[in-house]
């Protein structure tokens, strides 16, 4: 009897597999083959919908998860489900979606433990969108903020040390938008709206890697306009924090060939800066 037991159980426990596995078949999955889903448990549908996630199937992972919070609301399965349907839709680049399930986990259960990781992904969600410089950069703003949010809510989170480095990523990406903009008007002469781009760089983004050539390419527009003291003062600013680079190079030969040198002149927003950067004095 006992093994007539465990055999009737193995076999009820394939048919849930079955049919469950039925239900990743098609989309639509409030039904399949004339077996309802609402038959099905909570942790049923949980677990087929993990795998459906493992085998490379996350959109229909993601209605699965949905179907949960929809038959069994306010379960603990149902508050499992929201987050892993935002890491589903995630996985399947549907990123949209995936912030409206990361937001609404916030806003349901913004003190349980997953409210880090929810706040995490909905960060990505914008994050991963940020692919090539000359693309629009709202989303790389968007991101900044989110990422922010992760790092001040939750700075003792195993997300935190993360969202750090994504951050000063996407930061240094908003300068690089700016370099190139600025390059592109260099080329083409336009050096007053170059400037503005480089000045955008050296003010708002001195954390960055652009920096260095931002100041060097303010020496080549300034000294394009005749206008040697600010020039000279950029040139000054690189030589203080940045002389072991190509562009300290590249601006001192540019310098040297008009007579000039590496030195704060003038009254510019320049001379401001150098005050700052190099003399400490912010006031």
């Amino acid at each position: 009897m006992a093994v007539r037991g465990v055999a009737i159980r193995l076999v009820g426990a394939l048919a849930v597999i079955a049919m469950l596995s039925a239900c990743g078949d098609r989309k639509g999955i409030s039904a399949s083959r004339g077996v309802p889903l609402e038959t099905f448990t909570a942790e049923e549908i949980f677990k087929r919908a993990e795998y459906d996630l493992e085998n490379g199937d996350p959109d229909d992972a993601a209605e699965l998860f949905g179907e949960i919070e929809r038959l069994y609301p306010y379960s603990e399965w149902a508050k499992r489900a929201l987050i892993m349907q935002a890491f589903a839709f995630h996985s399947d680049r549907d990123y949209e979606n995936s912030r409206a399930s990361a937001q609404r986990y916030i806003d349901f259960y913004p003190a349980d433990e997953d409210a880090a990781y929810a706040q995490y992904l909905l960060a990505l969600s914008y994050y991963d969108q940020i692919d090539e410089v000359g693309r629009d950069q709202g989303l790389t703003y968007q991101a900044l903020q989110s990422l922010r949010e992760v790092i001040e809510i939750y700075p003792d989170s195993e997300y935190a040390q993360s969202a750090i480095l994504k951050f000063d990523l996407a930061f240094d990406h908003l300068a690089a938008k700016e370099m190139e903009i600025g390059r592109f008007y260099l080329r083409r002469e336009h050096h007053t709206a170059a400037i503005n781009r480089f000045r955008v760089v050296v003010e708002e983004f001195q954390t960055t890697s652009h920096t260095a050539e931002a100041l060097h390419r303010l020496v080549e527009a300034y000294l394009s306009l005749g206008l040697e003291d600010e020039a000279q003062t950029a040139g000054a600013i690189l030589a203080y924090n940045y002389q072991s680079t190509v562009w300290y190079k590249d601006t001192y030969q540019l310098l040297v060939q008009r007579g000039l040198t590496t030195q704060a002149k003038g009254d510019n927003w320049l001379r401001q800066v150098h005050r700052q950067m190099v003399k400490g004095q912010w006031l």
